[in-house]
């Protein structure tokens, strides 16, 4: 339901509309054997590769019989490309009219049950008015309200409850009948709604406690910030740096704020400095906060690859991570597996294959999960990548 997008361009491959598991083997480190009988096994496996030359950028599911995925076509030019399966097959579709021609892919959000939005990426003329589409399972048409400016990030708790992120310092609210604008205390990175009227945001502060250094020097300090359903707030937020002699341009705070399903929200960023400039060049130090009800407290470090990971999502049994690693609720850690391209897409047998997903959603009203992103294939003669929608396999 995210808003910000990365996009990179590659090369891709011909179609693949798979009806069936491929039987080649997953690749890459699942859970270990101390977690046979308590974890399942998980597999991302190909549920479409699509026929450009690019990468899926985004997905969103309504339904198991609706799903949209955006992304590119870099064959020449950038051309942005609009996939949608109706529980049959993939197909092409044209942008809805009311987008304005863009060279970029579009960014889909979920907006409560059965509507999604669709906005470009970009708006230069930063007004946002009339280039926003809805979907509602039958047709698109024009968002009546869509936010105005240049949104970097959405996320909703309902069709009535949908916070934007626009500039660094403000925050838009739909209330169901209007925007209202709202002015954030500290530069923001990240938003998130846990619940109704309990909205958090983090980022970075330049003043305040901790922000000076004895040389006179800046040392900018996480941010973290929460509205009450009335205001935004400044929360008192753990000071970070490092020890003496201080590395050059060294600088703390949070990109990423996450609420999980039970109300808790955890809070990431990085301790870092200008490498390569000369001096004491520590290892950096990554920022990982829980709030406790009353304040904010470290992390319990998760074990193994998950300990510098963050997280993307969760369903009943843990969180997903970034880079398709998975932690459970009994703190197990894996990676998760993925299938090799078929040989008929040009992937070698000795070929390297990467899977990069840009979003994953689960299917609604069930514990299957879809991802959108690309599959990045390095061996000699032919690189390439492919745009894929992986669908999740538990066990076996």
């Amino acid at each position: 339901m995210r808003g910000i997008r990365e996009y990179r361009r590659r090369t891709a491959v011909a179609v693949v509309v798979l009806a069936t598991v491929f039987s080649a083997a997953g690749y890459g480190m699942g859970f270990g054997p101390a977690a046979k009988g308590r974890q399942d096994h998980l597999t991302w496996e190909f549920a479409h590769i699509a026929d450009f030359d690019g990468r899926l950028t985004d997905v969103a599911v309504l339904a198991a019989d609706d799903v949209w995925a955006a992304g590119f076509d870099k064959s020449g030019a950038a051309d942005p490309q609009l996939l949608h399966y109706d529980g049959k097959q993939w197909k092409h579709e044209p942008l809805p009219d009311v987008l304005a021609p863009t060279d970029n892919p579009p960014v889909i959000d979920e907006i409560g049950e059965g509507v999604l939005w669709m906005h470009p990426p970009t708006d230069p003329a930063g007004t946002g008015a009339n280039r926003w589409a809805q979907w509602d399972g039958t047709h698109w048409s024009t968002v009546p309200n869509p936010p105005p400016g240049k949104v970097r990030l959405l996320d909703a708790a309902d069709p009535d409850d949908i916070w934007a992120l626009t500039d660094e310092r403000t925050a838009l609210h739909w209330d169901g009948t209007r925007w209202t604008t709202t002015r954030l205390p500290y530069r923001t990175s990240d938003l998130t709604v846990a619940g109704p009227d309990d909205v958090w945001a983090v980022g970075v502060r330049s003043t305040g406690p901790g922000t000076r250094l004895s040389d006179g020097g800046q040392y900018v300090q996480p941010a973290s910030m929460h509205w009450d359903g009335t205001s935004w707030k400044p929360v008192k937020t753990p000071q970070v740096r490092f020890a003496d002699p201080v590395p050059p341009e060294a600088g703390a705070s949070l990109s990423q704020v996450f609420a999980l399903d039970s109300g808790e929200v955890r809070a990431y960023g990085l301790n870092s400095f200008n490498q390569g400039e000369g001096g004491p060049e520590p290892a950096e130090e990554p920022i990982r906060l829980r709030w406790n009800g009353s304040k904010w407290v470290d992390q319990k470090p998760a074990p193994g690859g998950c300990a510098l990971r963050t997280p993307v999502s969760q369903d009943d049994k843990g969180l997903f991570l970034d880079h398709n690693w998975y932690l459970d609720d009994d703190g197990l850690c894996g990676k998760i597996k993925r299938r090799r391209l078929p040989l008929s897409t040009g992937a070698g047998r000795d070929s390297r294959q990467s899977l990069w997903l840009a979003e994953i959603h689960r299917i609604p009203g069930t514990d299957e999960w879809l991802g959108a992103g690309v599959v990045e294939v390095s061996q000699s003669g032919n690189p390439f990548t492919a745009p894929v929608v992986v669908r999740l396999k538990r066990g076996g």
